[in-house]
């Protein structure tokens, strides 16, 4: 494995010379929970159903790349969220989402330099239109929760794409935006904290990793583990 350098106080770098231009890149895709959000939605709407720790511990055992199959585990935590009520996911989105610092100047310095962003997340549709909108990000792909009279049902909804947003998924979503951009996959960032983000990690230009679990850690060529997501553009100048 390539040796890690500490590029500055809390940033990272594996195998690439820094500074990079974002000129370069064409694309940014992000992760959103515990990446561009300060939460993991799904840990938080299960605090409604007073099943907050059961839900949590197997969110940090599948981020950390402990459970094989990622799909598995979200269909057993999103069981455990029926009865659960929109309501109560909207006061989720209100009072507990927030962006994690640095966001929105991570994004719009992308924006600036012409890129296009994706999001791609394990999470929900209900918390991923509300980032989109706030951010202005061009495409998402993301999981729906199954509604019936105002609550969860325990399930999620099947997609065009298919049923549920894993690592795989994440991986072909990039791979198909930058194929419909008519760009390389070399010419994309990738940015998450978790095991499932690495597939989609692997295939890009540059891999980020932010504030992130020790596998996402070792294998990212940039890792910030202090500070706010802008800290990427002290590495890839605007």
């Amino acid at each position: 494995m390539t040796t890690a350098t500490e590029f500055a106080p809390g940033l990272t770098l594996r195998g690439i010379a820094a500074p990079l231009s974002l000129s370069q890149f064409k694309l940014i895709a992000f992760d959103m929970d515990s990446t561009l959000i300060n939460i993991e939605c799904v840990d938080e709407i299960a605090d409604a159903a007073g099943r907050k720790a059961e839900v949590a511990a197997i969110t940090e055992a599948a981020m950390r790349g402990e459970i094989a199959d990622y799909k598995e585990s979200l269909r057993q935590r999103v069981a455990l969220l029926k009865g659960v009520s929109v309501n109560h996911m909207q006061q989720v989105l209100t009072d507990r989402l927030r962006l994690n610092p640095g966001a929105a100047d991570l994004v719009k310095a992308c924006k600036v330099a012409g890129m296009k962003v994706l999001l791609v997340s394990g999470g929900f549709t209900y918390f991923t239109d509300h980032v989109r909108d706030l951010l202005g990000i061009d495409w998402t792909r993301s999981n729906v929760l199954e509604v019936a009279d105002g609550l969860l049902t325990g399930r999620m909804v099947d997609q065009a794409w298919g049923d549920i947003c894993d690592g795989e998924e994440k991986r072909k979503t990039l791979l198909e935006t930058c194929q419909q951009m008519g760009i390389s996959p070399h010419q994309a960032i990738a940015m998450g904290d978790g095991a499932n983000d690495l597939p989609m990690m692997g295939e890009a230009g540059l891999s980020v990793a932010y504030h992130a679990k020790p596998k996402v850690r070792e294998q990212a060529m940039v890792a910030i583990d202090e500070g706010g997501l802008d800290r990427l553009l002290e590495v890839v100048r605007p």
